[in-house]
């Protein structure tokens, strides 16, 4: 199994840095997210994950995007849902909400709409927004 890695993209359309990393269990999702198809690149992650489960008990994933719009939120929230699935058989699923600090919330609080829609836990960690 390789590791799934996208470099970002900007344009007219943006699309997040994604590197999900099969010896490390680990993974990140950042940047915008703004495309046009996002549920085939968020379906693609959702394939990637169901086969590294197949081998692997464990994960966990960063999302720290400053933007996206609706089909990428639609979209995530599909991620979500299939990792909650994963989380149920029995593995370990760690998914960490990257937010900037408290003074912009509106982050935050997309995060916090994601465990109502997609039923999933999320760790939510502040950092200091960038100037």
């Amino acid at each position: 199994m390789q590791d799934f890695k996208i470099e970002p993209k900007q344009g007219q359309f943006f699309t997040p840095e994604i590197h999900l990393e099969v010896e490390k269990g680990e993974g990140m999702i950042q940047g915008e997210s703004y495309l046009e198809e996002s549920f085939e690149l968020y379906d693609s992650i959702c394939q990637w994950f169901k086969e590294y489960f197949e081998t692997h008990s464990s994960f966990s994933l960063s999302i720290k995007l400053t933007y996206f719009n609706t089909s990428s939120s639609r979209a995530i929230i599909d991620m979500l849902r299939t990792l909650q699935g994963i989380k149920e058989s029995g593995k370990e699923v760690v998914v960490k909400w990257m937010y900037p600090d408290p003074d912009d919330d509106e982050i935050y609080e997309e995060g916090q709409d994601f465990v109502d829609e997609a039923g999933m836990q999320l760790e939510f960690v502040e950092y200091e927004a960038e100037d």
